[in-house]
């Protein structure tokens, strides 16, 4: 068996060949049966390898010396025959299938909040704008207690629980009795599709520049995306921030449109192809309406898919840049086979590659391991300890040297901020302690905080003292190690008390203060007149010896 790259055999249960003989039969028993004919009958003959298959099963099924569970068996081989192919080929049930479509397809239908679980009571953080709880009145810091006449608080109330009860179908009604200040009061609320949004901040920075913060690629990602860039177009924006950092992609046809609005009509977007896949070329449909914009992109380690495939098009292409450090590195193509009353294979069925040629995706040995390997070796903190290989060296039009081999490589390199991501902030996110703080002192102090233009210099100081309370009552591991750090971890808690008070565009404002790499798009994007490429690499012309300059102009 050809093996890729550091991935080396692992040693295999026991019950492995069988399990690989069930998953063999099972998809013989489907592809036979979608072709028509009598399946079992036909692999029953016991005179191919696929008959003696399934007469080891039956024989197992019949004679083994304790009950066996088939349908377990089966389940239990076809999770095993799906690990040896790739890290994203699956088999879900019909309940995993539906509870990963309502993000992917940008809405679901319940009452429309956002809430969470405080001292055994259902408290609501925030009523969707839109939605029918907005429209009956609810608001934040209203404290939910009945559903349809059933008391709901106490210790026993769990997220699943209350999910259950505030889900349903389109147009449903569900009575909800709520306490506001201690005033008891009750709405009825019919149920609606609620939209789950993908672009979570979009403003203008100053001057022309601006910021869209997209945080999946769902069925209404490109909608969102072009009305926020209608939008900074009518605030007198030509140039744009897009932050993937921390998207892990979606779907195909949602990052297609959204990178072609970059490109001129006819230029290349990404490729597939497989070995069983024939190649197929996604180019630009059409002329973008912002073919004109100066464009950065942030990328980091979490960013994957169709990230990597709006970065590599606007890379490879010449038309902006990518800050940050490299992309996770997950370039492959699934299909989606549909079981009948059992659920849907996803299969890795080709790989996505750059205009380049580039091929996205990395090894798949170090999927696991991949931070810890990228912390060890100093990628994260060092531009050259990026691994490259000669033989996966392509040119960009304008000359700028690209790497294939896993991930897209950014022009200006960021280094991780181990201050905004050091344990004891990872204790107090991974606890709660953090966001629940900061609901308990907004809904202590609303009405305070609303009332003065600078609620942060008056309140930063009391919110920290109750987060040490809170962290000290819960026995939260760790404490701050430095002043630096404290300071951080005090952004962190305002930023949350600002979501609290004023949704995503606010929180997502007050974390970018303190963002090294969107200050570096920001001062880049702001020099863009001055962006060429020297020695392969993109530069500021003023930065390089100007006898050594290569003049190939980025596209913009």
């Amino acid at each position: 068996m050809a093996v890729e790259p550091g991935m080396e055999p692992q040693p295999r249960p026991a019950w492995t060949p069988l399990a690989f003989a069930a998953v063999l039969v099972l998809g013989i028993w489907l592809g036979m049966g979608m072709e028509g004919g009598d399946t079992r009958s036909a692999l029953l003959g016991g005179k191919t390898e696929r008959g003696r298959l399934v007469h080891i099963l039956d024989r197992i099924e019949d004679t083994y010396v304790d009950p066996v569970m088939r349908d377990e068996l089966e389940a239990v081989a076809l999770d095993a025959i799906l690990e040896e192919l790739d890290p994203h080929s699956y088999y879900f049930s019909e309940e995993e299938l539906a509870a990963m479509a309502e993000p992917m397809e940008g809405n679901f239908e319940g009452v429309g909040i956002e809430f969470m679980i405080q001292r055994d009571t259902l408290m609501v953080v925030d009523a969707i704008a839109g939605g029918p709880s907005e429209e009956a009145g609810i608001a934040a810091g209203d404290r939910i207690v009945m559903v349809d006449s059933m008391p709901i608080s106490g210790p026993d109330l769990t997220n699943a629980e209350v999910v259950k009860l505030l889900k349903g179908p389109r147009g449903t009604e569900v009575r909800l009795g709520l306490l506001r200040r201690n005033a008891p009061f009750e709405v009825t609320i019919a149920r609606d599709r609620i939209p789950i949004h993908s672009v979570v901040s979009a403003f203008r920075v100053t001057g022309q520049t601006g910021y869209i913060k997209v945080i999946r690629f769902a069925s209404n990602t490109y909608e969102e995306f072009a009305a926020a860039m209608q939008d900074l177009t009518n605030a007198g924006c030509t140039q744009v921030v897009v932050d993937l950092r921390g998207n892990g992609g979606g779907y195909l046809n949602a990052v297609i449109p959204m990178v072609e609005g970059f490109l001129e009509r006819g230029t290349p977007i990404v490729y597939t192809e497989g070995t069983h896949s024939a190649r197929r070329d996604y180019k630009a449909a059409r002329t973008g309406p912002w073919a004109a914009w100066d464009v950065a992109v942030l990328i980091d380690e979490s960013s994957a898919s169709a990230s990597e495939i709006f970065a590599g098009a606007i890379q490879d292409n010449d038309r902006g840049i990518v800050v940050g450090r490299r992309s996770f590195g997950k370039g492959l193509v699934q299909e989606e086979f549909g079981i009948p009353e059992a659920g849907a294979l996803r299969l890795t069925v080709a790989r996505f590659h750059t205009p380049t040629g580039r091929a996205i995706q990395k090894p798949y040995g170090t999927y696991e391991d991949d931070f810890t390997e990228r912390y060890d070796r100093g990628e994260l903190f060092h531009e050259d300890s990026i691994p490259t290989v000669d033989s996966l060296r392509f040119e960009t039009p304008a000359g700028r040297v690209v790497y294939g081999g896993g991930g897209i490589t950014p022009d200006f390199f960021v280094a991780y901020d181990t201050l905004a991501n050091s344990a004891w902030l990872g204790e107090l996110n991974w606890w709660g302690v953090l966001r629940d703080v900061a609901f308990e002192y907004v809904d202590a102090h609303r009405e305070e905080l609303g009332a003065v233009e600078d609620a942060r210099s008056l309140h930063a100081g009391p919110a920290m003292e109750l987060l040490m309370e809170r962290a000290a009552e819960w026995a939260v591991h760790g404490a701050p190690s430095s002043e630096e750090e404290l300071a951080v971890v005090e952004q962190r808690l305002w930023a949350q008390i600002t979501r609290n008070l004023s949704g995503d565009e606010g929180f997502y404002q007050e974390l970018l203060k303190g963002d090294a790499t969107y200050h570096r798009a920001v001062e880049l994007l702001q020099q863009s007149a001055a962006w060429t490429v020297e020695g392969g690499k993109v530069v500021l012309a003023h930065q390089a010896p100007q006898d050594q300059l290569i003049q190939n102009n980025l596209n913009l």
